[in-house]
């Protein structure tokens, strides 16, 4: 789009809808939604417009993992911000990028940007509400909750359902309203872990409030949003100690979970396919035993009584039984235990079909090698405490990398670098450090400079193991902000 040639209400329509996928939980979406709608916020010549050009690049940046290009495009954001009026629409740039930054991990950064955000909301308040005031408590909310300041984020939230009260459209409401019940959800099992148990009660009836005053809007949210104001609803009832008022909204999400257990005690006189058809008799929309069958590669042992079945069918079958629903969560303890090399990479890819189909997938594993063929994210657990969690990079990155290499007899020591610690010394050296480049460079310079050969060199970046022999030994440290 060239400047002169602006369409304010398009580009307000690729904004709302990029700001929609950024809210969605598959990245996949912001980024399909991104190169629909480029062209019309590029090269506007509107600093305002400039500025969301600039926030939605350094969001897509983020998520090709290139942390240097999302910094660089958030500075180009707020320098064009800077050019524009002080306004809801300005307060909801700066309330975005503060989620940016914070999924950046540049907590320092994403702070001074939400406080920016707040003070300007407040100052513009006593406008009229708008869509862009309440959009911008929205997304204040979310970053001050990924920033831990969770009463500030439970503030923002109260202040958007306030706002979007005030506007026509319905479902605004209901996500601020579904919003503020999880946050005040949330703080309230924050406060009661610390014994605040008056406070929790409050925090819980205010969520409880929320949801449903939500329910009680004239607005059919998708299944997705539904489900998860049926847990934020029973979450706060049962921290008010409302058991039996929780399990209503509880039982309406179990049909959307599958759960496979470790042993599951299946009547061993039961054919394969009749276990199928019995479960699937309890289940709402079950899929075919045929096709449950197919999927875990059981489709020729379906007249096989469950006692004659070798373990690692055995095992297969407890998965069909855990997917037979058509779960959007699956929670899979140990999946792989006594499956052969072959039929656990069978798993392996049912596990990636999942994902790739939106299901979210919880699995519990010992195998290493496991965790990182499947996992987005990792939580290292010793004695049933998380220690770490993360990325596999995030926690990697808790442990030093490693340079090893052998000098000749007649060669001299090289120097150690600042950023470098000594393991071994001698011929055969070995250094550790949390600089892996840099030092690797400054080695390599020196090598050259004395003509040094470096023999048997290596040089390994932290790996998931290490970390995890580190939990084990109790050495690790927690991934840095």
């Amino acid at each position: 789009m060239s400047p002169g040639t602006i369409d304010v209400q398009q580009l307000e329509t690729a904004r709302w809808r990029l700001l929609a996928a950024s809210d969605a939980a598959d990245s996949r979406v912001f980024s399909a939604e991104l190169a629909l709608v480029a062209g019309d916020l590029s090269g506007t010549g509107e600093p305002c417009w400039d500025a969301w050009a600039a926030a939605f690049t350094a969001r897509a940046a983020l998520l090709d993992g290139d942390v240097d290009a999302a910094a660089a495009a958030v500075a180009t954001a707020r320098a064009a911000l800077e050019r524009c009026h002080p306004t809801s629409e300005r307060a909801l740039t700066l309330a975005y990028l503060a989620h940016v930054e914070v999924a950046a991990d540049r907590f320092d950064a994403a702070l001074h940007l939400a406080v920016d955000a707040s003070l300007l909301a407040d100052q513009v308040a006593a406008e009229d509400p708008s869509r862009p005031l309440h959009q911008a408590h929205h997304w204040l909310s979310l970053a001050l909750t990924r920033l831990d300041l969770e009463e500030l984020a439970v503030a923002q939230a109260l202040r958007g359902v306030q706002v979007a009260a005030a506007l026509p459209d319905l479902g605004d409401q209901w996500q601020l309203l579904r919003l503020c019940a999880q946050q005040h959800a949330e703080l309230a099992q924050t406060v009661h872990r610390r014994g605040e148990h008056r406070r929790c009660a409050e925090l819980a009836d205010v969520a409880v409030r929320c949801a449903t005053a939500a329910r009680e809007l004239p607005w059919e949210p998708t299944d997705a949003d539904s489900d998860l104001l049926d847990v934020v609803q029973a979450w706060a009832m049962t921290l008010r100690g409302e058991l039996d008022d929780a399990l209503p909204p509880l039982r309406r999400v179990r049909r959307h979970l599958g759960v496979l257990l470790q042993s599951s005690g299946l009547p061993g006189d039961l054919t394969v396919a009749e276990t199928l058809q019995t479960w699937a008799g309890t289940l709402t929309a079950p899929r075919p035993v045929a096709e449950a069958l197919a999927q875990v590669q059981l489709a020729d042992r379906a007249d096989r009584r469950v006692r004659s079945l070798s373990g690692g069918e055995r095992r297969r079958l407890d998965l069909a039984l855990a997917l037979l629903g058509r779960p959007r969560v699956v929670v899979l303890d140990e999946p792989t235990t006594g499956l052969d090399p072959e039929s656990r990479r069978q798993v392996w890819r049912l596990v990636r079909e999942l994902v790739a189909d939106g299901a979210a997938v919880v699995l519990t594993t010992h195998h290493l090698e496991e965790a990182e063929e499947l996992a987005d994210r990792v939580a290292v657990l010793r004695a049933g405490q998380i220690v770490l969690a993360g990325t596999q990079a995030e926690i990697a990155e808790t442990q030093p990398a490693t340079i090893r290499f052998t000098l000749d007899d007649d060669a001299p020591q090289p120097p150690r670098p600042a950023a470098a610690q000594v393991v071994t010394e001698g011929r055969r050296i070995e250094w550790h450090t949390r600089a892996l480049q840099p030092v690797l460079a400054e080695l390599l310079a020196w090598a050259a400079e004395h003509g040094v050969v470096l023999r048997a060199l290596e040089a390994r970046a932290a790996s998931l193991e290490q970390a995890f022999l580190a939990v084990a030994a109790g050495t690790e440290t927690t991934p840095s902000a």
